[in-house]
């Protein structure tokens, strides 16, 4: 059996590590993180239920939540019955007179204009006798008045008879549509409340955190749930002032997760802090500014989003995942 030769292998493993690709850029450590989107109420409402548990993952539309507010049903109502009144008033004044006023009306044209005929004649009559001295001048007056009231009245009746076949003013139908429209966007802003107190998923997410039980009362803008958005994963790394200045916006990076050894996906630069932290507040030696610290916020692509939040991993600027 022929024995290896020490120093050819030795060889052997140098010539492998040569090709292979070493970590050069700068190398941060980080946990990845997901945006959190607090479900809250625009208004004070009382909570009925919570649908959800922590840890729960839920699809995008799903209900979390739901709350409620005391005098909502009636409110709802109430911004009903307005509408409906808003819109008979309205279809009214389209239709225009019912044949029975018409007809009414008609009648009272009749009526006016026969009193007015019969007055003028005995106006007519009287002035014939007041000629000829056989009436007081008190009688010819009262019969000149009647005559005039008479006219009128007719005048009235024709006016009102001509108003009822004409149908409704085009002002007076502009109004009634105005008031059907505000009766509906009041009644629209009052349903918008009710369905605000149906808190529903926006994203597909996980349950980070139920802040609320049933029974309890939440002011606005108090969370009742906390969702994280499972699709869009980041880590933020801190790199030195030296090593920040090599980094530049869409520059690569692998993410491996510590405790393993093979790479765990890639990543691109979105985002490099324009303030350095974890710094002295003056910093003038050579010393102080090797400590500043500036944040690198990396977005986890395709292949590295099945990586668990919390988790604890490097990463490794300039190198890609082979």
């Amino acid at each position: 059996m022929k024995r290896c030769n020490p120093m050819a292998v030795a060889m052997a493993c140098l010539s492998v590590a040569c090709r292979t690709p070493t970590p050069t850029g700068p190398t941060g450590r980080g946990t990845v993180e997901i945006p959190e989107i607090d479900l809250a109420p625009t208004v004070a409402a009382r909570v009925v239920a919570v649908r959800v548990e922590e840890g729960a993952d839920v699809a995008a539309g799903d209900t979390v939540a739901l709350l409620t507010q005391a005098d909502l049903p009636a409110s709802v109502a109430a911004g009903r019955a307005r509408v409906a009144a808003a819109q008979s008033g309205l279809r009214d004044l389209q239709t225009g007179a019912r044949p029975e006023e018409v007809n009414r009306a008609q009648a009272d044209l009749a009526a006016a204009t026969a009193e007015a005929a019969r007055t003028a004649q005995d106006l007519a009559r009287f002035k014939t006798l007041f000629s000829r001295d056989v009436i007081a001048r008190q009688q010819l007056d009262n019969a000149t008045t009647a005559a005039e009231v008479a006219a009128e009245r007719k005048r009235a009746a024709a006016e009102t008879l001509a108003m009822l076949q004409a149908g409704s003013r085009l002002d007076r139908i502009a109004v009634a549509r105005a008031e059907v429209a505000t009766a509906q966007a009041s009644l629209g802003m009052i349903e918008a409340r009710a369905a605000d107190l149906v808190l529903r998923a926006p994203v597909n997410g996980r349950v980070l955190t139920r802040q609320a039980e049933p029974g309890e009362l939440l002011s606005p803008g108090t969370p009742a749930v906390t969702l994280g958005d499972l699709a869009r994963p980041y880590v933020r790394v801190y790199l030195s002032a030296s090593q920040a200045a090599s980094i530049k916006i869409g520059d690569p990076a692998t993410i491996r997760v510590d405790g393993t050894d093979r790479p765990a996906g890639t990543a691109r630069v979105a985002a490099i802090a324009t303030k350095a932290e974890f710094t002295p507040r003056v910093a003038l030696t050579e010393q102080e500014r090797a400590d500043l610290m500036f944040g690198i916020k990396l977005e986890l692509t395709g292949d590295a989003k099945d990586i668990h939040p919390g988790l604890w991993v490097t990463a490794t600027f300039g190198i890609q995942v082979p």
